[in-house]
């Protein structure tokens, strides 16, 4: 996409990410007749593991709950995305719009403001993260295992046959985080930064069951590192900022970074400013298939 061929911004995001609670991210039902019904997710190495697109998908649910609270076309839900009319419009673009520049702008004009920062069918997504491992001094090679029952809606008692247990990551183990974006404009890192806020407080589960109380995770050591190749007020790259920027990496040296307390103030107030521009009008396609 033309969006990424200049390389304009870089934010790298590291931390570690604590299971307050048991834990439970599911690989499915398990075929060993000797292991827990409902397994982990593991490493190679038998090790518990968050893969990244569990992170990102929880981070994405709380922020679209966010911007469908002010409109509902902020953040449409999966299947306005893959609908037949969405595919239909995105086809039309792409068969009218024969530049990658002017196409990507079309496209952009349909797309809600959560797929600009985190991807649809038709959009690569700014934020990537990295499936976080396990920090091997919190972890002791001991899975906790735990009872469920099923119950019969209409007995309100157990249903027959329907005894199962489950395995869960114990309290206390943490896991390495580290995401990148990309590329990102002002009101979309100010976006991100309120998902992190989120995860640093508490405020977003992850796996399955926290219903019964799983899955409570809290990021700390939140470390930001920040570099604008656009000097302030410019849209496109400063080739001398890049070439040092480069010739750092080159020489093992870490990239020169920005303080980041100044932007993250300018970020969050970019979203606030961006998002009556973002919503869509009634007429619009996608507040139609999202109303």
């Amino acid at each position: 996409r033309p969006m990424f061929d200049v390389f304009k911004n870089r934010l790298e995001l590291t931390g570690i990410l604590t299971a307050v609670t048991a834990l439970r991210v599911s690989e499915g039902r398990s075929v060993d007749v000797n292991g827990s019904d409902l397994p982990v997710m593991k490493d190679a190495l038998g090790q518990p593991l968050i893969p990244g697109s569990s992170f990102k998908g929880a981070l994405r649910s709380r922020l679209e709950s966010f911007l469908r609270a002010i409109d509902l076309s902020l953040a449409v839900s999966p299947d306005v995305l893959v609908s037949r009319e969405i595919s239909q419009e995105v086809t039309r673009l792409k068969q009218q719009y024969k530049n990658d520049a002017e196409l990507t702008v079309q496209l952009k004009n349909i797309t809600d403001a959560a797929s600009l920062v985190f991807g649809s069918p038709w959009q690569a997504s700014k934020f990537q993260v990295r499936d976080l491992t396990v920090v091997n001094t919190t972890w002791f090679d001991q899975y906790q295992e735990r009872n469920g029952v099923s119950i019969d809606r209409d007995t309100e008692t157990a249903a027959d046959g329907r005894l199962y247990d489950f395995q869960v990551v114990p309290a206390g183990v943490k896991f390495h985080f580290r995401a990148v974006v990309e590329n990102a404009e002002d009101w979309e890192l100010g976006l991100i930064s309120i998902g992190m806020h989120q995860f640093e407080t508490e405020q977003i589960p992850i796996g399955g069951a926290v219903s019964r109380g799983l899955g409570v995770v809290k990021l700390e050591d939140l470390t930001w590192k920040w570099f604008n190749a656009c000097d302030e007020g410019k849209t496109q790259p400063n080739p001398e900022k890049v070439k040092n920027y480069l010739r750092n990496m080159l020489s093992n040296q870490d990239p020169s970074y920005e303080e980041i307390a100044h932007y993250r103030d300018n970020w969050g107030d970019a979203l606030i400013k961006k998002l009556p521009e973002l919503m869509k009008e009634d007429t619009h396609i996608l507040a139609r298939t999202s109303a």
